[in-house]
């Protein structure tokens, strides 16, 4: 039991869960995790020594091997993670408790996207579990010499690919870690998950559940620790597939790890999405549209615009309505109804996001609102804020409109010509996400057809993460696509059976 911010929290048990039983880990290095909205403990979990991350990999390669998981019926895949969405669901209160307090999340996004949405795409995957495994081509009759002949076929087989590292980050940990063991084990995978060690306890707290709804032993393993475990898991040949959502740097060492064994990788990666305003826009929808991706989880979400890309002839107007939305968001505690933005996940978040604003007004750039930490009395003492921030006068070569910030600052650019906002969209080393706003919906889907991302959302989108629809990124944002029959299909192999008939 923990106090976070005033409301108390039932964390969950901070040891390893392998094989389906708790172990404790005596060796690894142990981390104190913090309510970002306070400063203040929330509790200290171990990190995996060798031998117990050495014992999950025995434990997920024996499921693996023996056919516990992967030679059950699709059907009773289902079941099982059926069983286990409604354990969480059961629990959701208690989930949404420890969310806010290992990530500050504010409340009212918590519900809907940190928790909400997170068992909405575990529903999701217990249904996909059902998909046939077996998928027949239609046969063919051979002539053979002599004037007899052959019947044959092919069936075409998905199987999956045996033991999945699984490592997620800490802006939305629930959600990451469900959008990874969702598909791995629906696909009949077994599962490694390390969470990040700035937010563990939603990841233990799926392991609490996987007890509760008796999934089989070695199945889902949950490993707590930083980059030595990351590692471990990596590098491990018991290894088939690696999963891994963070940063682009780390990602890189990731598959560089991965070459020698040529091991699958699965790579969500940074984001510098451009938000594209054309001159005829509801500039009231851009504005709140633009206001929304700086201050969403301060800005700590790798899909979120952080470059508005504005027709110079509605520029200066956009840059009042997104200084008027700005101006009035409050920092503020996550359970506070009044809050409209919480904090950043660490002061070290804090330092790097005031760095980059820092160099950047050095080199010249016009603060449009925010660009300093918070006076005092403005924000919760002992929190890691930082106001929702943004920078003008500027272009797209610089540091702050190239690099992946993951804090509440974005960059106002200009264009004349779409020419030149697809130009300056798609000038980036990464590309998970695109946004244009334009009341011409055909203009829009066409320009929208040139950015070169992985996702675009026009006028808005729909507003949430749909677990049936292919996500993930182009160039240094990542391999492969995560959610819908794409994502699942990203944990299984293909194998061709052909078959003499007669």
């Amino acid at each position: 039991m923990s106090h976070a911010a005033g409301t108390r929290v039932e964390l969950p048990r901070a040891d390893q869960f392998i094989d389906g039983r708790w172990r404790e880990s005596n060796g690894g290095e142990p981390e104190t995790v913090l309510d970002p909205a306070t400063g203040q403990p929330l509790g200290t979990v171990p990190g995996a020594d060798p031998s117990a991350v050495d014992a999950a990999l025995t434990a997920a390669r024996r499921a693996a091997a023996t056919g516990t998981w992967a030679g059950a019926t699709p059907r009773a895949r289902s079941e099982a993670l059926y069983r286990l969405h409604g354990v969480l669901t059961g629990m959701s209160e208690r989930l949404l408790d420890v969310v806010v307090a290992e990530t500050g999340c504010p409340l009212r996004l918590s519900k809907g996207q940190q928790v909400g949405l997170a068992l909405r795409h575990l529903e999701h995957w217990a249904e996909a579990a059902r998909r046939p495994e077996l998928t027949a081509r239609p046969p063919v009759v051979t002539p053979r010499p002599g004037g007899a002949a052959t019947l044959g076929g092919w069936a075409v087989r998905r199987e999956p690919y045996g033991v999945v590292a699984a490592i997620t980050p800490y802006n939305f940990p629930l959600l990451e870690n469900v959008m990874k063991l969702g598909p791995a084990l629906a696909a009949g995978n077994t599962v490694v998950l390390k969470p990040s060690p700035l937010t563990p306890y939603s990841a233990l707290l799926l392991a609490e559940a996987a007890e509760f709804a008796d999934l089989p032993a070695g199945v889902l393993n949950v490993l707590t620790g930083g980059a030595p475990v990351g590692a471990a898991l990596t590098t491990d040949p018991r290894v088939d597939l690696v999963s891994f959502t963070g940063s682009d740097t780390v990602g890189a060492r990731i598959l560089a790890a991965a070459a020698p064994r040529v091991t699958k990788v699965l790579l969500e990666l940074g984001g510098k999405s451009a938000l594209v305003v054309c001159a005829d826009a509801d500039l009231a929808l851009a504005a709140r549209i633009g206001a929304q991706n700086v201050t969403t989880h301060a800005g700590q979400g790798c899909v979120l615009a952080t470059r508005h890309v504005v027709q110079h002839s509605v520029r200066d107007e956009y840059q009042e309505r997104l200084r008027a939305a700005l101006g009035g968001v409050r920092l503020g505690l996550p359970r506070d109804p009044g809050t409209g933005m919480g904090p950043l996940i660490r002061a070290a978040a804090v330092d790097r996001v005031d760095g980059h604003v820092r160099t950047a007004v050095r080199a010249g750039a016009t603060v449009l609102t925010g660009g300093a930490r918070p006076a005092p009395g403005t924000a919760p003492a002992g929190g890691f804020y930082y106001p929702p921030t943004v920078l003008t006068d500027l272009d797209n070569t610089w540091a702050v409109a190239r690099e992946e910030i993951f804090g509440p600052v974005a960059v106002v650019l200009g264009f004349d010509t779409e020419d030149e906002a697809v130009a300056i969209a798609n000038d980036s080393a990464y590309g998970l996400a695109g946004h244009v706003v334009s009341a011409d919906p055909g203009r829009a889907f066409e320009l929208a057809c040139r950015l070169r991302t992985g996702t675009v959302d026009i006028n808005g989108g729909p507003g949430y993460t749909n677990p049936d629809v292919p996500f993930g990124g182009y160039r240094r944002s990542g391999l492969g696509r995560e959610n819908g029959t794409e994502g699942l299909d990203e944990y299984t192999q293909l194998k061709t059976i052909k078959y003499h008939a007669g």
